[in-house]
């Protein structure tokens, strides 16, 4: 038995939980991120037994190839979001016992090796989004997971000034997009003004919804051309009240349920038992400010 041989298998596969967690970050899609670790884990056996041997840390060659690999995506992907119809959003994620039913065990799902926490929350991945392909894995890889720019360098074939610049560039981004920091106060708290506003929805009560919303909040929902959703964000607590109130009444029979949406409290709206909405909302002072409706069917399968 080859104890050396096993060790190197053993270490790995113990990569896999940080490489998925690296790719959801990087693409927004836990299948995506599934197949760029697996195309990973492909080259990585399509080496010689010798070649593999010879690597002086599988974990750094791993993350170099997916790093590569989420970058060939992300270029691709700029290109056919802007083919998509309407607003492209991050798939959400559900609480990992929800997707699983509560049980401590339950299919493989890369879902399931994804840390919940305030780098995959909406607003985070929304911003990701606004990056070049580029700037995105710069930022990712040193801000979020401390790699050291020279090793950064190399991945995405820049000098380790250039990476630098880049992770200027993004953190401007993330600034100027202001999100928030993560606490469980503000879970709490936001918890909270998602129950009033499950509350307010129900009832239909405009009044209520426009007290709980910042009058210049935004609304953005994504149904991928595939389900009704609005095209263009609404603007302004007032409008969306409107809206909110308009779309429950043209959709009787409607459930929304609090749920826990990236890591945070969010609501859900089922049909039927099937869900048709998930809602990842983002607060400042207690009041409501942006909306991400994920209404594509496609980006739900985790959600019923």
């Amino acid at each position: 038995m080859d104890t050396g041989n096993e060790r190197l298998t053993e270490a790995v596969l113990g990569e896999r939980r940080r490489l998925i967690n690296l790719a959801y970050r990087l693409l927004g899609s836990p299948a995506e991120a599934e197949d760029a670790v697996q195309e990973a884990y492909a080259r990585w056996y399509a080496m010689p037994p010798a070649r593999r041997r010879a690597v002086a840390a599988p974990g750094a060659w791993l993350t170099t190839v997916v790093g590569r690999v989420c970058l060939d995506v992300l270029g691709s992907a700029r290109v056919r979001r802007e083919r998509y119809v309407g607003q492209w959003l991050p798939e959400p994620l559900p609480d990992r016992t929800e997707w699983l039913g509560g049980a401590g065990g339950g299919p493989a799902d890369p879902a399931d090796r994804i840390t919940l926490d305030e780098s995959v929350g909406m607003a985070f991945l929304v911003v990701l989004e606004s990056m070049t392909p580029a700037e995105r894995v710069v930022f990712v890889l040193h801000d979020v997971f401390r790699y050291p720019f020279p090793e950064i360098a190399a991945i995405v074939d820049r000098t380790p000034a250039a990476c630098r610049q880049l992770a200027s560039s993004a953190r401007r981004r993330v600034r100027a997009a202001q999100v928030p920091p993560a606490g469980e106060a503000r879970q709490a708290g936001q918890a909270a003004v998602v129950r009033h506003f499950r509350e307010a929805w129900e009832a239909k009560d405009i009044e209520a919804l426009v007290g709980l919303l910042d009058p210049a909040a935004t609304m953005v929902a994504d149904g991928g051309g595939l389900v009704g959703a609005v095209v263009r964000p609404v603007e302004g607590g007032a409008r969306i009240a409107r809206y909110l109130v308009l779309m429950a009444e043209k959709a009787p029979g409607l459930t929304l349920l609090e749920r826990t949406v990236n890591g945070a409290p969010g609501l859900v709206a089922q049909r039927d038992g099937v869900t048709a909405t998930v809602a990842a909302l983002d607060l400042v002072d207690g009041r409501i400010t942006r909306i991400w409706a994920v209404r594509n069917p496609e980006k739900l399968g985790r959600w019923n």
